[in-house]
């Protein structure tokens, strides 16, 4: 079984949409997906700026699509330490804070921080664990302890369209890493591609392994520049950057 895990295109924010560029990365995108095999199963974000970037894809493929609501951005908010007077998204610490405790490194811990537990961000990233297990279970892997029981083993593929911290949320639950250290430690621009491939190295008994991260290939194949969305500046001094 092959998992393919898709971030909207370049973001408008304000209108939860894509902007030009984004619409353009969405079109590119949507030509590299259409050469995937054997898909079984699509999922979409309910946010606009994910179906957007899975419209144009679906409109050249056919796909049968399915809209799932724990696919939309994480979305527990914290009272992060440097900001304690206005919440935040759960996946935005600065650096010297988040390294600075030891259970964020922590794949069952990650969540009991006191900021985090107050905003609820251990359940929504059950519900959203959960989320995936149901949808793997249709699909012939079921999730038993830290592998997956292969009840029907395949070599379908399923895409998932949806955004960078609910994404990372996803690979701590198949992959066992705390999402803190893929928040703040990988990059995934706007449209890119994560594939996850699984494992039976011994009949039944399967786990996922990631063969490409953010993958933007499309993007450089029409000349098309990566969105600076996924990052932050790189020198302080760049003031043409986002800082925060």
């Amino acid at each position: 079984m092959k998992l393919i895990i898709v971030r909207h295109g370049d973001p408008d924010y304000e209108h939860d949409s894509l902007t030009e560029k984004g619409f353009r990365e969405a079109d590119y995108l949507a030509e590299r997906l259409a050469k995937l095999e054997d898909v079984r199963g699509c999922y979409v974000s309910p946010m606009g700026r994910a179906k957007a970037t899975a419209a144009p894809t679906l409109a050249r493929t056919g796909w049968h699509w399915e809209q799932r609501p724990w696919l939309r951005e994480f979305s527990a908010f914290i009272l992060r330490p440097d900001a304690p007077d206005r919440r935040n998204v759960a996946w935005d610490w600065l650096p010297q804070d988040w390294t600075a405790v030891a259970r964020f490194y922590d794949k069952d811990r990650w969540y009991e921080h006191p900021a985090m537990a107050e905003a609820g961000v251990g359940p929504e990233a059950r519900w959203v664990a959960q989320g995936l297990d149901a949808v793997l279970a249709e699909h012939g892997y079921v999730r038993e302890g830290q592998l997956y029981h292969a009840a029907a083993a395949n070599g379908g593929t399923l895409v998932f369209f949806c955004h960078f911290g609910v994404e990372c949320v996803m690979l701590w639950h198949l992959l066992g890493v705390s999402p803190m250290i893929l928040w703040h430690g990988t990059s995934a621009a706007p449209s890119s591609v994560t594939t996850l491939i699984s494992e039976e190295r011994r009949e039944g008994i399967a786990a996922f392994r990631m063969s490409g991260f953010g993958d933007i290939s499309h993007l450089y194949a029409h000349g098309e520049p990566p969105s600076f969305a996924a990052r932050f500046r790189e020198l302080y001094a760049n003031d043409w950057e986002r800082r925060d």
